[in-house]
C-alpha cells in the first residue's frame, strides 16, 4: 500500500499491528498493509521491533506508530462508524467493548488501545440533520444512552 497524501497517524504504546489486524477483522473495507520494523535501536525500543503499520479503517488510510508510553489516545480523535440498523450497531459496539474496550455515552466507546469510536446509526444522524423538534427529541433520547438503541431513537423521532 503506497502512502497516501494524507494519512491518519495513530500513536500506540506498542500494539499497532495487533490493533490494525483487529480493525481489519471488525470493519468492512479495512485492511492491513505494510509492517515496518525499526532499522536500529531507538529510545524505548530495539532494532527489528514493529515501528509502524499501514492499514485502512473503512477505506480511510491510517498508520499505526508504536511510539511508547509518552502520549495517550483521547476523545479529541475518534472514528465515527455509520450503521444501518441495530444489528450492525450491536456488532461493532460488541466487537470493540468485548475485546477489552470500554463503554461510554451517546454511542461512544474506546477500544483496548484507547482509540475512541462513535458507533452511530444513520437514523440518529438523519434526525439531527433534519433539525427542529425531530432533532431535539432524537438528541434527548441519545443523551440517555451508552450504545445507541435504534428503536428508542425511532420512537423519539416519531414523538
Amino acid at each position: 500500500m503506497a502512502m497516501k497524501k494524507n494519512t491518519i497517524c495513530l500513536w500506540y504504546e506498542r500494539d499497532a499491528e495487533e490493533a490494525a489486524h483487529f480493525y481489519a477483522r471488525t470493519f468492512p473495507g479495512s485492511t492491513v498493509g505494510a509492517v515496518h520494523r525499526a532499522p536500529a535501536d531507538f529510545p524505548g525500543g530495539r532494532a527489528g521491533q514493529v515501528l509502524t503499520v499501514e492499514f485502512t479503517v473503512c477505506g480511510i488510510p491510517c498508520m499505526g506508530l508504536n511510539g511508547g508510553p509518552a502520549f495517550k489516545q483521547s476523545e479529541a480523535f475518534s472514528f465515527q462508524i455509520a450503521t444501518e440498523d441495530q444489528t450492525e450497531t450491536d456488532r461493532y459496539w460488541n466487537a470493540i467493548v468485548g475485546n477489552s474496550g470500554t463503554e461510554s455515552a451517546c454511542g461512544w466507546c474506546k477500544d483496548k488501545w484507547g482509540v475512541s469510536w462513535q458507533i452511530t446509526p444513520r437514523v440518529l444522524t438523519d434526525a439531527m440533520a433534519q433539525g427542529g423538534d425531530v432533532a431535539k427529541r432524537a438528541f434527548a433520547a441519545m443523551m440517555e444512552m451508552g450504545k445507541i438503541d435504534v428503536a428508542k431513537i425511532t420512537a423519539a423521532i416519531n414523538g
